[in-house]
């Protein structure tokens, strides 16, 4: 007789094959906002009459708005239960949408940004706290794994998705398909999505107000350690995100379907990260895994910014920024899991916290490769290398492998 010691071990399978669809389209929601329309910052630039700098400040606004509203959902969740803040954001990012698409300035354009990222920033934390209502240890691992292979792989398919939707529509219709994504999240909300933080499990002792689940996860060294390691990964990658369209179509001479197919390349990166560290970590301690991770951000940023400096030419960038973004893909779901291991009972709001380092620092770090000039891949990189150097210190010197306890089975 098998024993059940969290309540997703007695799902069937085809009912955890109907949880990662859901939650996939739910963690996907906030990347797909974020990039969908980087292939078509050069056409809005020139629509709208502004500088690079200012439209790389529409995405900085988008994940302020992700990172403010995840700091509200996550605690809200753990207070309300995870279904309501889900349903009530999504609508926000749907009507929000609909602002976007009809956005007369820069100046509008960049307000319903924010609020559409508000409205996305619901996605990704009620995934993570629904995955850790239901598991714990190893199964945790697994579907954090397939959750972090949507967050890290989002990224990196929405401009390919949004090069081809540039084939049909202009850049407003881009955001038009945004409604109808937000549409669909609010359906799998209201008809798929079920209630798994009973109202017996929304008050526990120590941790029954916002003060207290904070005071919980700071107190945490681990927790704020790989806090800052998946915060810098991010902020690399979206420096990558933020400016590749320039990078590749304007100096390198790309078209947007080019673009797109590019991205589908980098892609590959994010699955072999994510699915070969999943594995991994049943042999070994994810906190060793990040340590390699890490070290490959460090050395492939590095290598960009000395083989674009030696005029090596477009395959001198995209040979190591793949490896950079297999790195990135290696670390995400392990940030993940060593972030949300202990904190059961605060799940919600330490997704939260996740989240909003995440996309928060992402938005104000990415925009300074645009503030030095897109001339060639040398100020992309050495804001990738940055970030990278910070996450193997913060790993060595805040989480210290060593004293990292092992997964339970």
């Amino acid at each position: 007789m098998t024993t059940v010691v969290h309540p997703g071990d007695s799902l069937t399978p085809r009912q955890r094959l109907v949880y990662i669809v859901a939650l996939g389209a739910l963690t996907a929601l906030g990347p797909f906002t974020i990039d969908l329309y980087l292939p078509a910052f050069p056409a809005l630039q020139n629509d709208l009459g502004v500088s690079t700098p200012a439209i790389q400040l529409t995405l900085t606004a988008t994940t302020i708005g992700f990172g403010v509203g995840q700091l509200l959902v996550g605690p809200w969740s753990d207070k309300v239960g995870r279904r309501l803040p889900l349903i009530i954001a999504s609508v926000l990012h749907v009507a929000a949408s609909i602002g976007a698409a009809l956005a007369p300035d820069i100046y509008w354009l960049g307000a319903f940004r924010v609020l559409q990222g508000m409205g996305a920033a619901a996605g990704g934390v009620v995934a993570m706290a629904l995955v850790r209502d239901l598991f714990g240890g190893i199964p945790l691992v697994r579907m954090l794994s397939r959750l972090a292979l949507v967050s890290g792989l989002a990224p990196v398919l929405a401009p390919v998705i949004g090069s081809q939707l540039l084939r049909i529509v202009d850049w407003r219709g881009i955001f038009v398909f945004l409604v109808a994504y937000g549409v669909i999240v609010v359906l799998a909300a209201v008809f798929f999505i079920v209630e798994t933080l009973p109202p017996a499990r929304r008050v526990d002792t120590g941790h029954s107000t916002a003060r207290e689940r904070y005071a919980a996860i700071f107190g945490d060294r681990v927790f704020v350690g790989v806090a800052i390691i998946g915060a810098m990964t991010f902020s690399g990658l979206f420096s990558y995100l933020s400016s590749s369209s320039f990078l590749f179509q304007d100096v390198y001479g790309l078209n947007a379907q080019q673009f797109g197919l590019l991205f589908a390349i980098n892609s590959l990166g994010v699955i072999a990260g994510v699915q070969i560290s999943s594995r991994l970590v049943k042999y070994v301690g994810p906190q060793w895994i990040l340590a390699w991770s890490t070290a490959m951000l460090v050395a492939s940023s590095l290598t960009i910014v000395m083989l674009d400096s030696l005029h090596v030419g477009l395959l001198g960038i995209l040979i190591p920024l793949w490896f950079f973004i297999a790195a990135c893909g290696f670390g995400f779901p392990l940030v993940q899991v060593l972030g949300l291991v202990n904190h059961a009972h605060e799940a919600a709001t330490a997704a939260s916290v996740l989240g909003a380092v995440n996309f928060g620092l992402a938005g104000i770090l990415s925009p300074i490769v645009g503030f030095f000039g897109i001339h060639n891949a040398v100020p992309m990189g050495s804001v990738m290398a940055a970030t990278a150097v910070v996450s193997v210190l913060s790993l060595w010197l805040i989480v210290r492998p060593g004293s990292v306890p092992a997964l339970a089975r």
